[in-house]
């Protein structure tokens, strides 16, 4: 059964481009580890809830949005040997003088046991 690796990330609006740029450059690296899909998406239409809701999950502030996004990986064993390359892989470290597009601090993730899997 797939594993998935959810994601909820606050991202300042102006850096959506940059953002798009580094997980484009990291998805294949992924894939190459074992991931069998990778996708991000860009919050347009999150509605403000009456106790919790995307935004304040990851106290996003004025000028920030949100993206969510997963990865799905064939089974746990292979997400786990995957991700650990992954965070090994040099092209994943951070470069000198290079600033993420992200708000790391307040990332949200985890890792999901698939419950369902419906498909048109």
């Amino acid at each position: 059964m797939a594993y998935m690796d959810g994601f909820v990330i606050p991202v300042p609006k102006g850096n959506k481009a940059r953002y798009k740029e580094v997980a484009a450059f990291a998805a294949p690296i992924f894939i190459e580890y074992g991931a069998t899909r990778v996708v991000e998406c860009w919050g347009n239409d999150i509605k403000l809830g009456k106790t919790n809701d995307f935004r304040t999950a990851v106290i996003a502030e004025e000028g920030e949005e949100v993206v969510f996004s997963w990865i799905e990986w064939p089974d746990k064993a292979t997400r786990d040997a995957g991700a650990e390359k992954v965070m090994k892989d040099e092209r994943m470290q951070p470069k000198a003088g290079e600033d993420m597009p992200f708000i790391g601090a307040r990332l949200i993730y985890g890792g999901f046991e698939v419950l369902l899997d419906a498909k048109a």
